[in-house]
């Protein structure tokens, strides 16, 4: 097995032969394991039109690129908040 100084690039990562990799490490999963595997669908996100205040797009727009990220994960954050702990 070869071990590298630095980080690989995406390609460098693709032309790594398979028997090269190190897989000691990965626990195998037994029959047990897959039968009490639950599948869990993502949270797809879903395209809305949202009034907001000018100056609350302003600011998350002030952080660059990203901000509609930023707007759902405060939204999200605050989903969790209102439901309580579980």
């Amino acid at each position: 097995m070869t071990r590298y100084a630095k980080a690989l690039t995406p390609n460098e990562i693709a032309a790594v032969e398979d028997e090269d990799i190190d897989i000691s490490d990965i626990e195998e999963f037994d029959e047990l394991f897959w039968r009490e595997a639950e599948l869990v669908e993502p949270d797809r996100t879903e395209r809305i039109t949202l009034r907001v205040k000018r100056s609350v797009l302003d600011h998350f727009r002030s952080g660059g690129r990203g901000y509609q990220t930023r707007i759902n994960r405060v939204l999200e954050h605050y989903v969790r908040a209102q439901r309580g702990p579980r």
